[in-house]
């Protein structure tokens, strides 16, 4: 299982509508396939997508960090030898989502030379989690009808509300018509991407006390460390650390430092290895976990589900595994599909990804 060859292939596959929230907008899905080939013949697979609001990378620059600089580092080592490659990997600073992503197609190599699947080497806690949905800025009825169509459509009934924009009070009415239309048996939950004050969100937790949130993610900035920190102690509810909690120490920082009282793991930019060390972390601390998403296309989701069906912790709250529902398309030869507000993960040894070579061809940015 020694490693041969990495490839880094650029795609671009745009959304059905743009999808807004307050640190960004995504109107096309600019991502990275990553591929680890072996000279046993075996070839493991995921995905990387560029954020560069959020972690500073972009599709050109995780290119370039594989082609120069990962993929020399840990040619001719083997699958088994993740300690050694994350070694090499970490002496760059960043890329979080080509590191993650070189990572899973690790896993994906070894779970296929064993003959086993990825969530069972994980965990094997169960083979589905259920689906949380993501409704992005819109008009508030726009909001609220998206929100019934994948209710209706798919049976998922956890939605993550993005919020974030002023004046507040646009997002406290948008939240109050989707808990009127939703009901009672929704799970909402929202998250602001550090687009509020500590002192709006504050307000904002307050005029939204009687909808029954489940979570509250990044409402502020966690620079504003002091405002955070008064926030938290006030929210009635389990605030979440995502974009500030991206690696074990800064889950240590910001726990311990009582700016965050839950976790958000995403295995895009965390990968299986690094993810798994945060879950053990959070678990050691009773500190609740959600599956986030970054966005991802159907193999990053898939990679999602694997990660999160295979722990007792993960299955507990449902996992953010419906954005590529926004894609005009996706690589794989078997698309995904939620049935009954689950997501199932993919049965056979590895991930169970099989990408199609039409639909690379289409849409891969290289040729």
């Amino acid at each position: 299982m020694k490693v041969t060859r990495i490839e880094a292939i650029p795609f671009a596959i745009p959304y059905k509508k743009p999808l807004r929230f307050a640190s960004g907008e995504i109107h096309t899905a600019d991502h990275v396939l990553v591929r680890v080939h072996t000279d046993d013949g075996l070839v493991g697979t995921a995905e990387a997508p560029p954020r560069p609001y959020t972690y500073g990378e972009t599709q050109e620059s995780i290119v370039a960090v594989i082609d120069k600089i990962f993929a020399p580092q840990i040619t001719g080592l083997t699958a088994l030898e993740r300690e050694v490659v994350h070694g090499r990997l970490d002496r760059t600073v960043g890329n979080p989502t080509a590191k993650a992503a070189v990572d899973m197609a690790l896993w994906d190599i070894i779970g296929q030379a064993a003959g086993i699947s990825i969530s069972g080497l994980l965990g094997g806690y169960s083979d589905r989690m259920r689906v949380s949905h993501m409704v992005g800025f819109a008009p508030t009825e726009q909001m609220v009808a998206e929100a019934e169509r994948i209710r209706d459509v798919h049976g998922i009934t956890t939605f993550k509300v993005k919020v974030g924009r002023r004046p507040y009070t646009d997002d406290v009415a948008a939240c109050r018509a989707l808990r009127e239309k939703l009901g009672e048996g929704v799970e909402l939950y929202i998250d602001g991407n550090r687009g509020w004050s500590a002192a709006e969100s504050a307000r904002a937790l307050r005029e939204m006390a009687d909808l029954g949130l489940t979570f509250a993610e990044e409402l502020c900035p966690a620079d504003d460390v002091l405002g955070r920190r008064w926030l938290v102690q006030r929210c009635p509810v389990p605030f979440i650390a995502d974009e500030s909690a991206t690696r074990a120490a800064e889950v240590t920082r910001e726990i311990l430092g009582g700016t965050a009282t839950a976790v958000s793991i995403k295995t895009a930019r965390t990968g299986f290895t690094a993810s798994q060390r945060i879950l053990h972390e959070c678990e050691g601390l009773g500190v609740p976990v959600v599956m986030g998403n970054q966005i991802d296309g159907q193999i990053g989701t898939l990679c999602t589900v694997t990660f999160g069906a295979a722990h007792r912790s993960c299955s507990q709250y449902a996992g953010e595994l419906s954005n590529f529902l926004d894609m005009t398309d996706d690589l794989l030869t078997e698309p995904l599909t939620i049935e009954s507000g689950t997501l199932r993960i993919r049965e056979g040894a590895g991930l169970g990804i099989d990408i199609d070579p039409d639909k690379l061809a289409r849409y891969r940015q290289d040729r």
